[in-house]
This record gives structure tokens, sequence and C-alpha cells, in this order.
């Protein structure tokens, strides 16, 4: 099969989200080994940092039971259970060229992350996808880091449309741009990629789904469905991811 329109990435890239293979453990490093060794092309999580200062992956920013949760950023980090890993424990795990995309949910975890990625080296900055909604918090990041910046949001946030925004990130040196998959379609993935610019889609859990976002030109999915994912990238790009 060929897509009706081109990926700028090819082929895009499958993100295991959370790490996640169905039924598999989220967010800790089995879960991520497992991804990658099912043919995840990259890993996604969100990245919180701990009251010591060490950056941390999880969905949510708490832990503990349902009624006794507590913020991750309020405890150290030997307080968190071991399942919690650490950023530095996922790159000794995933190596510094796998591509690794974390939510940054809180501007002061950014200092901390890209402190880790460095001290692993240049290819690990350079690999890291750091994800925030605000487009302004990203420009004040960009000469800060030669990691890729995405901006999250959604078409109802999109004020003047999908043409100014991709401008906007061309002028700002802003990388892409993620969106539920509904929210893409041929031609605003092609706007996006008119300004040199990157499209990702998130939340498709169906491969027909999933086969439309690939069809027009997506370049990358963050999916819990990781093995839909590679199955439907595999049929465009003859297994190549």
């Amino acid at each position: 099969m060929t897509t009706r329109l081109p990926s700028r990435l090819q082929p895009p890239i499958g993100f295991g989200r959370q790490g996640a293979v169905d039924d598999l453990p989220r967010t800790t490093i089995e879960g991520f080994a497992d991804a990658l060794a099912l043919g995840a092309g990259g890993i996604e999580s969100d990245v919180w940092v701990t009251a010591d200062g060490v950056p941390v992956l999880n969905p949510v920013g708490k832990v503990g039971s349902r009624l006794r949760k507590r913020r991750i950023s309020t405890m150290n980090r030997d307080e968190l259970p071991d399942h919690v890993p650490t950023l530095s424990e996922v790159y000794l795990a995933i190596g510094p060229a796998c591509p690794l995309s974390l939510g940054v949910k809180e501007p002061a975890v950014f200092d901390a992350v890209v402190s880790v990625a460095r001290a692993v080296g240049d290819e690990a900055e350079a690999n890291l996808w750091l994800c925030h909604a605000d487009l302004d918090q990203l420009t004040e990041w960009r000469p800060r880091t030669s990691a890729k910046l995405i901006n999250s949001t959604g078409r109802s946030r999109v004020s003047g449309g999908i043409e100014r925004l991709a401008a906007a990130l061309r002028d700002r040196d802003i990388d892409g741009l993620t969106q539920f998959h509904r929210e893409w379609s041929g031609g605003s993935i092609a706007m996006l990629h008119r300004f040199d610019r990157i499209a990702l889609a998130w939340g498709a859990v169906h491969e027909r789904e999933m086969a439309q976002v690939v069809d027009a030109g997506i370049d990358a999915i963050y999916s819990e469905h990781l093995d839909r994912v590679v199955a439907v990238i595999s049929q465009y790009y003859d297994g190549a991811n």
C-alpha cells in the first residue's frame, strides 16, 4: 500500500504511549522494553520532578492508593514506589537513540529533564521530544535545548486557523503539533508540512483510525495499542518501523 499523502518522517514513528502494549505494565522499565521489542519506534510518557529534584516518568504525577494519593512533587525519590522509573533509568534501558516523547505538564520540570538528557549525551537530547500546551512557554525553551519541541493543542484552541498556527510554529522554531487523531485531515497535515513542521496524532484506538491518519501523511502516532500501530505503519511502509 502507498499513502495518499507522504509523511515527512519515513516511516512515521509509532510511540508506545506510557510504554503500553495493551495489558503490559504502563510507565515501567519492563513495559518500555517490551514495547520496543514489539516494534515501537519510540516511547511516550509524562515527566515530573520529585521534591529532591529527580525527573521521573508517571502518567498522572501522583502515586498511592485511590484514597491516599500524593503528588510526586511533594515526595523524595526514595519515597516513590520501586516501579516508578527515573529518567536516568529509562535512558539506561532504551538508549540515547530511541525517540523519547515526554509531556511536560509543569514548566519547572524542563531544566531537570534537559540536564539528564545532556548527561547521557548529545544523541539523547536530539532524540528527546518535549510536548507542552503553551506556545509561549515552548518559545522560551527553544534557545535552551536541541530537543524537538511539540505544541500539544486541539482545534478548538487553534486561534486563527491551522495555517496561522503552522506559520507561528515555523517562525518560533517549534518542531510540530500534536492533536487528537480526529482533528487531523489530509489538508491540515499538508499545511504543517508546507511550513516544514511535523504532525503528530493521539487517541486512535482502531486500525482504521490509525490508517486514516497514516494515509493522510501523519508523522507520528501515540497509542496504547502498539500492535495495531505497528501493523498499520507496516502496511504502508513495508514493515520499516
